[in-house]
């Protein structure tokens, strides 16, 4: 019995926890979704805001089934949980593999996806925090290069385009020296139109794809201690999802064949003493 129990709230404080989790996530998608401006077309893909709101809500839902199915013991709610669970592994597996196996296909597609999100840089506040963010932390510039700026319509390198930032880069691109105490928001102002060699001396030219690539693989214990570390937990809550439902099931067919005994028993309670006065007869 202690140890029923003990798989039960281990599997309930799991489950609350990521439901905690969630609810955040959806809590900070939707005020970041609120606060847009509301001419902004959202896409799931390039949209942070979406797409927190997004995941936020299936985690929810999963982690709900399981908090409610460990903590009422109900078996229906705990499979449904289990088999979501199961099939997540199984497609992250599966996309480790596929990601492994199809690595030219994985690194085409995610440079497509970053060079949508800087055509649509400036049009959506979280994506371009998101973008100055990453060429912040990773020293980058683009997707392969600082002149992959080009393609977005403010940045654009032309002699017909009327922004003030043409042939520019975010400042997000230039290279902060440690006696710089005044951030010069148009720093990367005509650096598109200066050779690399140039160039290096006040912005990052090597694109965000390359760095971030380098940066997994300089970190690869690092990326495969949490991608195994979470791959640890959800096996740990399969195993726990499957322990009590188990359990459950255990518990309701001995209550069944008790149920079964007590009848038998009622049923040649009443049968002998018939037996008897017959026989007696």
């Amino acid at each position: 019995m202690r140890g029923y129990r003990a798989i039960k709230y281990i599997l309930f404080i799991f489950c609350y926890f990521f439901w905690v989790v969630s609810a955040i996530l959806i809590a900070v998608g939707t005020y970041a979704k609120i606060a847009k401006e509301k001419d902004v077309v959202d896409t799931l893909m390039v949209d942070p805001a979406l797409l927190l709101i997004i995941v936020g809500s299936v985690m929810f839902l999963i982690t709900f089934l399981g908090c409610f199915g460990a903590l009422r013991n109900a078996t229906c709610l705990l499979k449904t949980f289990l088999a979501i669970l199961v099939i997540i592994f199984l497609l992250q597996i599966a996309a480790g593999v596929v990601g492994y196996l199809f690595t030219d296909m994985v690194m085409e597609r995610t440079e497509k996806l970053m060079m949508k999100a800087i055509v649509r840089y400036r049009e959506d506040w979280d994506l371009e925090n998101a973008i100055d963010f990453i060429q912040k932390k990773f020293q980058c510039c683009g997707v392969e290069s600082y002149k992959d700026w080009s393609q977005n319509m403010y940045f654009e390198c032309s002699d017909t385009n009327p922004s003030l930032e043409a042939c520019g880069v975010p400042f997000s691109c230039c290279i902060h020296f440690q006696n710089q105490t005044v951030l010069n928001t148009m720093c990367g102002y005509g650096m598109q139109q200066q050779e690399e060699s140039l160039a290096r001396h006040d912005i990052f030219t090597t694109g965000c794809l390359e760095k971030i690539v380098s940066w997994a693989k300089n970190n690869l214990l690092l990326v495969a201690g949490l991608t195994g570390g979470l791959l640890l937990l959800e096996v740990c809550m399969i195993s726990l999802a499957a322990a009590q439902i188990s359990w459950i099931n255990k518990v309701l067919r001995r209550q069944k064949e008790n149920a079964a005994g007590m009848r038998s028993v009622r049923k040649d309670s009443f049968w002998y003493p018939a037996f008897a006065d017959f026989d007696d007869e």
